[in-house]
């Protein structure tokens, strides 16, 4: 069983700045994908941004150009460094990861962790 732990989330005002954290019990080399997902009160899970395991990456359109997604394979962490952060962004995030360990394929995913953008 993969184990992810998010960190970094809280309250911050417009315009803001928050860097969320994932880290994984393994090493991230064998994750095919890793994904930030969020979800909003009475909203669907949405995806918001993806890496892929040739580093290849990918965002939701509400999201580009103020959200990076990353990881530091040394540190088995993906980070999602959010940028001018705007109330519609107020949901859990959560970490999700899909990969294979000695050909047992794995899907997890974290607790979670609330981030507010509030005045």
């Amino acid at each position: 069983q993969v184990q992810l732990v998010e960190s970094g989330g809280g309250l911050v005002q417009p315009g803001g700045s928050l860097r969320l954290s994932c880290a994984a019990s393994v090493s991230i080399v064998s994750s095919n994908v890793i994904g930030w997902y969020r979800q909003a009160p009475e909203k669907q899970r949405e995806l918001v941004a993806a890496i892929l395991r040739g580093g290849s990456t990918t965002y939701a359109d509400s999201v580009k150009g103020r959200f990076t997604i990353s990881r530091d394979n040394a540190k088995n962490t993906v980070y999602l460094q959010m940028n001018n952060l705007k109330s519609e962004d107020t949901a859990v995030y959560y970490c999700n990861a899909e990969g294979r360990i000695l050909f047992t394929p794995y899907n997890s995913w974290g607790q979670g962790t609330q981030v507010t953008v509030s005045s």
